[in-house]
C-alpha cells in the first residue's frame, strides 16, 4: 500500500522544506513523509481526521494542511541538509516548522477547538 497525503500536497511541503531541499525529496518520499506527518496528527490528538477529512470545515482542514505540511516539512529537511547553505540554515528551519507544528497540535487538541471542530 502506498503512502498518500490527505491533508496536504507535495508542493506545500517542498515550499516549507525551501529551495535548498535536497532534489531527491518527492514522489513517494515526499508521500511518505506527509502519510507519516498524518499519522503523528491523528494519534497527538486522538482523532482520526483522515477518515473524515472531507466533512470538515475548511478551517479545520487548513490546520491540519499547516501542521501536515510542516511537519513533513521537518522530514524532507532532515532526510539530507548537505545541499543547504550552512547546518545552522537548515536547523533554524527544522526550529520554525517545529513551532508552527506544535502550535496547530495545541489548537487541535484543546477541547473548545475539538467542539468548534465536532460542531462543522
Amino acid at each position: 500500500m502506498a503512502d498518500t497525503g490527505v491533508f496536504c500536497s507535495e508542493g506545500s511541503v517542498l515550499r516549507k522544506a525551501g529551495a535548498n531541499v535536497n532534489p531527491n525529496v518527492s514522489g513517494a518520499i515526499t508521500n511518505q513523509f506527509i502519510g507519516e506527518a498524518e499519522s503523528m496528527i491523528n494519534n497527538a490528538t486522538r482523532i482520526n481526521y483522515t477518515d473524515t477529512y472531507s466533512g470538515l470545515n475548511d478551517d479545520t482542514k487548513k490546520t491540519l494542511q499547516q501542521a501536515a505540511s510542516d511537519m513533513a516539512g521537518i522530514y524532507a529537511i532532515n532526510y539530507d541538509m548537505t545541499d543547504y547553505n550552512s547546518t545552522a540554515e537548515a536547523e533554524t528551519m527544522v526550529d520554525i516548522l517545529r513551532d508552527r507544528f506544535i502550535q496547530a497540535i495545541s489548537i487541535l487538541k484543546e477541547k473548545k477547538a475539538t467542539d468548534f471542530i465536532n460542531g462543522s
